[in-house]
């Protein structure tokens, strides 16, 4: 959801809405090549469930350079999905885990990327709370975890 981290992957990355996917929840337990977990939109069927998020337009020739950021065909899939948003219903793409492992957890670092990016948005605060609660580790790879915040320092 951070802008600067998707602007970072592919600069044409556009605002569209902030967003809400009907009967899903959000989990971190997709397994991720660096042995931790990532986001994933469980579709769980029920009404109560919900997934906040934010659509994004990219440029169609950038579509390729996120997919490989995503790891598209290596633990994630894309679905058409329908949102609703303040002005409306809202038709898009999105990616969702295929490769999951509930055992896992999200590195720190990968955590605060969802935070940052659910604060930037204007999420609402119990959401935001519940994304403050899972449980997250450290990167053993410490020189990655401050690679990965670096695109904040500049604000």
């Amino acid at each position: 959801m951070s802008h600067r981290r998707l602007r970072a992957r592919v600069p044409s990355a556009r605002f569209v809405a902030v967003t809400e996917l009907p009967a899903h929840r959000l989990r971190f337990h997709k397994s991720a090549g660096d042995g931790s977990a990532k986001c994933n939109a469980e579709d769980t069927g029920h009404s109560g469930d919900r997934v906040m998020g934010v659509v994004y337009e990219i440029a169609d020739a950038e579509k390729s350079d996120l997919d490989r950021h995503e790891a598209l065909g290596f633990g994630y899939d894309e679905k058409q999905v329908e949102l609703k948003t303040e002005q409306g219903t809202l038709r898009a793409w999105m990616y969702y885990a295929t490769r999951i492992n509930n055992s896992l957890k999200p590195f720190h670092w990968y955590k605060d990327h969802v935070l940052i990016g659910a604060r930037e948005n204007g999420l609402p605060a119990d959401y935001i709370t519940q994304i403050e609660a899972v449980e997250s580790i450290d990167d053993p790879k410490p020189e990655r975890h401050a690679r990965e915040l670096s695109i904040y320092s500049n604000t």
